[in-house]
């Protein structure tokens, strides 16, 4: 795999990411609840992106390692999480994508992971970066709530002073006063300029960190809206947290867009992303 000098890459060597490359999608479930739902999603995701035509990586989480309870469910941890995943891609042909919290974890991750995701919290730790680029993977690292647009130029250095294969920094809110988020769409156009793709979370844009007291809340009726301004203004992906019956979710009940709705929404965005 190469990049080119704007940033451009492929995932899996199948999925075209910046450059002029069309829309793309990071869709799944929060975290891993099951092998059977984790199956299922990602068939149900498959058949759903393939009618919009919008090409796609299927993301879970192993582990949710900022739960805001420690009595909270994290998932089934990497070794059974990498397994699932791994039976997802063979089941569905969908790239997978999933979380990495340590150095040692991204080089385990690495082996199996198609894209490894930096999550917001953790996107300054150097070495967790560095690790992560050097799995000869392509990276995607969530905006940290608490940086500006040009706070994310180191870690586009440091990214690729590790030889990353491929990198993206996705925008997913900045914190807002106390238990809140909101976005500024000049990230966007303001990160591209470091010379990376960009993708825009229309779900976790939308929290309200530990706003249900031992769980974090938000606000899914505002995900389209979000979504349609994101493309409008421009980006290179979409990152989409879906789920069959978002109330009972085992992470993020409040934000996971619903399943039976996903097709709806892709449509209006591609239908944007055509015309900008």
């Amino acid at each position: 795999m190469t990049t080119r000098t704007d940033g451009a890459f492929r995932i899996a060597d199948s999925i075209p990411v910046g450059g002029g490359a069309p829309l793309f999608l990071i869709a799944g479930p929060c975290v891993i609840e099951s092998r059977d739902h984790v199956l299922r999603l990602a068939a149900a995701i498959r058949e759903i992106t393939d009618r919009v035509g919008i090409p796609t990586v299927f993301k879970a989480s192993y582990d949710k390692a900022n739960r805001t309870s420690v009595t909270s469910f994290r998932g089934p941890g990497i070794d059974e999480g990498l397994a699932i995943l791994a039976a997802a891609r063979d089941a569905t042909g969908l790239p997978i994508l999933s979380d990495v919290h340590s150095p040692a974890e991204a080089a385990t991750a690495g082996e199996v992971l198609d894209v490894l995701q930096i999550p917001a919290f953790l996107c300054r730790q150097t070495d967790l970066v560095v690790a992560a680029a050097e799995t000869g993977k392509p990276i995607n690292v969530k905006k940290g709530q608490f940086l500006s647009a040009d706070e994310t130029k180191p870690i586009v250095e440091k990214a690729r002073s590790a030889g990353a294969a491929g990198l993206m920094l996705t925008e997913r809110g900045t914190t807002f006063g106390y238990g809140d988020l909101v976005v500024d769409f000049r990230n966007l156009p303001r990160m591209r300029a470091h010379g990376v793709p960009v993708v825009f979370d229309g779900t976790h844009s939308v929290q309200r960190p530990g706003g249900l007291g031992d769980r974090s809340g938000g606000d899914r009726e505002s995900i389209p809206h979000l979504v349609r301004a994101a493309v409008a203004v421009g980006c290179d992906g979409l990152f989409l947290e879906t789920h069959d019956d978002p109330p009972s979710a085992k992470s993020d009940a409040a934000t996971q867009w619903p399943l039976d709705r996903l097709e709806s929404l892709l449509r209006d965005a591609a239908s944007i992303a055509s015309r900008a």
